[in-house]
């Protein structure tokens, strides 16, 4: 496709960005570390450290990994923490010490967290203390050996103990004991270029699988470079940019857009360990003139239905930029009333990153994902591979630097999402206007989107049918006001079973992340097949 995009690209944007010239991500760090020194780096619950102080006690924890024999390049490290201090701190300690991060959603179920475990084949995790009971219900089924335990209250300058397990054979630490021990360890430089695995990146699949998107040092210093370069001096060019981060650091728009980018640009990450107390995060919005905010539509309309949100100064806000869902026209425009500005959307995916966005000269509210970002290839494929036309909708598919390289493991896959002239298969249907913004009109069409997190039916009907008493089961999508979407399980008993749709509901609570639970159970006597067998979700959405 011709990237007629570029006509309506601001005129700062270039073509293409250049992720050889770095080499590393390892570089993009210590090059911040040494450019913004004193200036502050991160802020969470009171207290804020600057890019010197993160430089120091990253390299101390990189100094304790590289004295682990088994932690050599390349090896897989899991990072199982919401977005406190210590996530950022690990992160750029498993970069410089040559890991490849594992990155873990710290709500998982014992369940899934086995599946990541042993799929990457990770011997080593740094895990928040309150998934700690998780991980216990699992260690004898997981390749892990080393286990670096974070308190809750790691860096803020609190006395807080945290009691380790007392496992023989294992080699247990603490987060801040590991820092403390580590200071006079020398660190070896490791060789990295922009082939080298930086990231497995896990998302849903269409089996019910997890799967690790396999980011190189390449894809996400393209991805960083291409998001600031978009956004430019309309965002980057103020004196210290301040994000509001509280989209997870585990998610890849944390990760990409808010860690690496704002870092690499000298900005301010506040981040926000708990979205779900919206009072406490408008107290915590009120502290600062923030300059840019990510989130989903439930996040923002979430905020705006909080008292004292109205009483914020958004005098330096530049970009409220939205993703993971579709961004609602009355929430944007009620955005705009109490803001001044609108929700702008983006694009991206564990797969990608980001890769496109909604300039900031767009005014009012529009139904977009935005402009393609720089070296970026874009295609909408028909069906039958035929690239689509002006407003014709088509699998939008992409091709460049920033595109992962595969599925770790999965050699299977690679050979499918990929076409024959190597664009990746998003598996979402666009259309894209004369101007080149485009537009999601479809995706996958089974998956779920729970405030912007992927519910993948397969995985939730999986865990249905090992509940008592249950015959088969379908799970579908149904609408939410709160969450853009919930997830629905319509259930077949077995003969003469006494099903209570009250204890399907807490089986499956017990086996899934919250987000996956379904929000509705119903129990019925048959469920809609083709003929040869295959049930129908299109039929149970379409009588709902």
């Amino acid at each position: 496709m011709e990237p007629i995009w570029r006509k309506s690209w601001p005129p700062h944007v270039p073509d293409h960005v250049d992720p050889d010239s770095i080499g590393s991500l390892v570089n993009i760090i210590e090059e911040a570390f040494g450019q913004y020194g004193d200036k502050p780096a991160y802020h969470n619950q009171g207290t804020t450290l600057s890019y010197s102080e993160v430089d120091g006690m990253s390299r101390n924890f990189a100094a304790f990994l590289q004295a682990r024999p088994h932690l050599e390049k390349g090896a897989r490290i899991a990072l199982m923490c919401p977005n406190i201090l210590p996530f950022p701190l690990a992160m750029y300690g498993n970069l410089r010490a040559g890991l490849i991060q594992v990155n873990v959603n710290p709500l998982y179920t014992a369940r899934e967290l086995k599946h990541q475990l042993n799929d990457a084949d990770v011997d080593s995790i740094i895990i928040i203390e309150t998934a700690l009971p998780t991980l216990l219900e699992v260690l004898d089924e997981v390749p892990v050996r080393t286990i670096i335990v974070i308190g809750e209250n790691d860096l803020l300058g609190e006395t807080d103990d945290v009691i380790l397990p007392n496992l023989s054979g294992y080699d247990v630490h603490t987060f801040q004991g590991a820092l403390n021990a580590s200071e006079a360890l020398p660190v070896r430089k490791i060789e990295l270029g922009g082939g080298d695995l930086a990231f497995l990146q896990y998302t849903g699949g269409t089996t019910g699988l997890a799967k690790g998107a396999m980011l190189s040092h390449r894809n996400v210093i393209t991805n960083v470079l291409a998001f600031t370069a978009f956004l430019g001096d309309d965002v980057f060019g103020v004196d210290r940019p301040v994000i509001i981060t509280a989209t997870p650091m585990y998610h890849i728009l944390g990760l990409a857009a808010n860690t690496l980018s704002f870092l690499h640009k000298g900005g301010l990450n506040i981040l926000i360990h708990n979205p779900r107390d919206m009072p406490g995060f408008v107290e915590e919005l009120g502290k600062w003139p923030f300059t840019v905010i990510t989130g989903v539509n439930t996040l923002f309309n979430g905020l705006l239905h909080t008292p004292g949100f109205d009483k914020v100064d958004f005098s330096s806000l530049k970009l409220a930029m939205g993703g993971g869902t579709p961004i609602q026209e009355a929430i944007s425009n009620h955005w705009h009333t109490v803001t001044g500005k609108h929700i702008k959307e983006g694009y991206g995916l564990s797969e990608t990153g980001g890769v496109t966005q909604t300039p900031l000269y767009v005014e009012g509210f529009r139904s977009t994902i935005g402009l393609p970002f720089p070296s970026l290839e874009v295609s909408l494929r028909d069906d039958e591979g035929n690239e689509a036309g002006i407003n014709e909708p088509g699998e939008i598919c992409f091709r460049g630097p920033t595109v992962m390289r595969g599925y770790w493991g999965r050699e299977d896959l690679n050979d499918t999402i990929f076409t024959g002239d190597g664009f990746f298969r998003t598996g979402d249907i666009a259309t894209v206007e004369e101007d080149g913004f485009f537009h999601i009109v479809d995706r996958k069409k089974d998956m779920i989107l729970v405030s912007g997190f992927n519910v993948y039916p397969t995985e939730v009907e999986e865990v249905g049918m090992s509940a008592p008493g249950v015959f088969e089961c379908a799970c579908i999508g149904v609408p939410d006001e709160r969450t853009g979407e919930a997830v629905k399980l319509f259930v077949v008993p077995k003969q003469n079973a006494d099903v209570s749709v009250d204890e399907i509901r807490e089986y499956c609570r017990r086996n899934l992340a919250a987000y996956k639970v379904p929000k509705y159970v119903e129990c019925i006597d048959t469920l809609p097949k083709s003929a040869v067998g295959k049930i129908l979700r299109k039929d149970l959405r379409s009588e709902e």
